[in-house]
């Protein structure tokens, strides 16, 4: 079993967080985007979509998209639990897990991917009003999950799971996508400060 990625791009990277936090040791092969390996012929066998992370197991199956990776994860090592345990608790952590991703990390994506000069070869053609387009959506999210977290200690309730991961991994990406965390959200800055200092969180 190994997995294919790209170090420092926010999918893999959240597939290696979760794969520390379940303590699990496995191989992590680095492939080039910059040197378009991911266009290989090897690769796109793997995944038609060429796009990290892959979880390539034993006998040769590929599993590619993050969730369904941890997600096979968990249910080969149930513990720690990271998608909830309860029928009501799992239903509120893919909830959550989903407004992150497809919300908070999504609209961050599209502001790095149509204004930053190293996507510019990758993001044909670069728009640069639809990175303006999708700032006001990274505010409104960030506002969700700020309310949230004047609620509640983690993104989905009392306990580290998949969705702050996700969240985590969102809010890192801001950085290279020229965004910031307002003083408005002061809960959200509580939250980073406590799950950054997790030994998963400093691996990129």
């Amino acid at each position: 079993m190994k997995i294919i990625e790209q170090p420092g791009a926010p999918n893999p990277r959240r597939v290696k967080l979760f794969v520390a936090e379940k303590g699990l040791e496995i191989p992590f092969e680095t492939l080039e985007l910059n040197k378009a390996e991911h266009l290989s012929e090897e690769f796109t066998k793997l995944n038609p979509l060429q796009r990290v992370p892959v979880l390539v197991l034993d006998d040769g199956t590929a599993i590619s998209e993050s969730v369904a990776i941890c997600r096979y994860l968990e249910d080969l090592n149930p513990e720690p639990n990271l998608f909830g345990i309860s029928p009501l608790e799992r239903a509120t952590v893919e909830m959550w897990n989903r407004r992150m991703e497809l919300g908070l990390l999504f609209h961050i994506a599209q502001c790095f991917r149509h204004t930053h000069p190293a996507m510019a070869a990758m993001e044909k053609p670069q728009i640069p009003e639809w990175a303006e387009a999708n700032k006001p959506r990274v505010m409104q999210y960030l506002g969700v999950l700020d309310d949230a977290l004047g609620k509640q200690v983690y993104v989905a309730g009392d306990r580290y799971t998949i969705a702050d991961i996700t969240a985590l991994v969102a809010i890192d990406f801001m950085k290279p996508a020229r965004l910031q965390v307002s003083d408005a959200h002061a809960n959200v800055k509580r939250w980073y400060d406590e799950v950054a200092q997790r030994p998963s969180s400093k691996l990129r």
